[in-house]
């Protein structure tokens, strides 16, 4: 039948690119690679070094994760092609959905991949914090800023990412002046890094009764999380450390003891603070995190050629500095200021699909780097 005859041409022309994308992983080599590992964490008194052996079997997942993705990938595909030869032998309509749909997660899935050999900034492979800030403008920026993390935790959660709100200020009316998003997986900052900057919403106000169209900013600074592969000395002297109770949101039960905690490095006053953990040693953990971050983000500084790969350029949460606009009246459009890259379905852009912003970002810097 055509219709499957089109899409199993679609398919096949797949090929090339899967077997591009397998000579760009290097999945033989991780496969070597991986048995080595193995055979080390394998050896007598491999875990005498509790620190090395644990950096050992770190790494041995994170390959094996390369891994497993390629070869479910090409199982998805060989499955996808078995279907549409089936359904078209038994020229079945019926299934034509179905196979178009394993098609498009081929596609999807591919493209995902494809986009991850581009991520070869030295922290691309960590967790990403993300930090929030509403811009002037009360309520509306503080409303703005809310729908901001509403939507990177959908996006995160929709790319199977752990996301957690580590800490957060709530709005005077509505909304927050501030929240601070760990997003945990693999690839997450190196996927994230293109949304720090700031971002532009004009509406019609909920908050204006008298209908006015209103423009909002919110700023997002994005960071690697750094664990404990990589060294950043912070001396106990230098760290004043206060506990609070943690706020309740959304009428979740607010915490009882004073388990949330603000870390101040007061060398650099960088303040942090987490409070999503039950205890306070938890909460203190994460904030260490945080803070080794900053505190790495400042030492890039001293290196220009690298402070790119570690962060994106700040600047002034005001009209004019945006990276990205949303309008909601009076036309629906997102658009990146940066690589031109647009949509009209902005209600889906709020629920978390921004995919096509980050891809059109890294494909233009693979492009500024070759």
């Amino acid at each position: 039948m055509i219709q499957y005859e089109q899409l199993r041409l679609e398919l096949l022309e797949k090929k090339e690119s899967l077997d591009a994308l397998c000579e760009a992983l290097g999945i033989d080599r991780l496969k070597s690679e991986i048995a080595k590992l193995e055979e080390m964490s394998a050896q007598d008194g491999f875990w005498d070094n509790i620190e090395q052996s644990q950096k050992i079997v770190q790494k041995t997942s994170a390959l094996k994760s390369k891994v497993e993705s390629y070869e479910k990938l090409c199982g998805n595909y060989e499955d996808a092609l078995v279907m549409i030869e089936l359904a078209d032998a038994e020229e079945d309509l019926s299934l034509f959905d179905e196979c178009r749909e394993g098609v498009d997660e081929v596609e999807k899935e591919l493209e995902k991949q494809t986009l991850g050999t581009l991520l070869t900034g030295e922290y691309d492979s960590k967790n990403a914090i993300l930090t929030f800030h509403a811009g002037a403008g009360g309520t509306e920026a503080q409303d703005w800023n809310a729908m901001l993390v509403r939507m990177y935790t959908r996006w995160g959660e929709s790319h199977n990412y752990k996301v957690t709100m580590a800490d957060f200020l709530d709005g005077d009316e509505a909304g927050l002046k501030s929240a601070t998003l760990l997003v945990e997986g693999e690839n997450a900052y190196g996927f994230l890094k293109s949304e720090s900057g700031v971002h532009r919403l004009v509406r019609i106000s909920p908050f204006d009764a008298s209908g006015r169209r209103h423009t909002s900013f919110a700023s997002i600074e994005v960071m690697p999380e750094i664990d404990d592969t990589i060294e950043v000395e912070i001396s106990p002297e230098d760290i004043k450390m206060d506990v609070y109770r943690a706020s309740g949101a959304g009428g979740q039960k607010v915490n009882k003891t004073s388990s949330a905690v603000r870390l101040t490095h007061i060398p650099t006053g960088i303040v942090v603070a987490s409070q999503v953990e039950r205890s306070q040693h938890q909460n203190r953990e994460v904030a260490m995190r945080m803070l080794k971050s900053k505190l790495l983000e400042i030492k890039e500084r001293e290196h220009l050629e690298r402070i790119e790969d570690i962060k994106g350029v700040q600047k002034e949460i005001a009209w004019g500095s945006q990276i990205r606009s949303y309008v909601f009246m009076p036309y629906t459009m997102a658009k990146d200021h940066r690589t031109n890259y647009e949509t009209g379905n902005i209600n889906a852009v709020m629920d978390g699909d921004i995919d096509g912003f980050i891809n059109a970002y890294l494909k233009a810097e693979s492009l500024q780097n070759i």
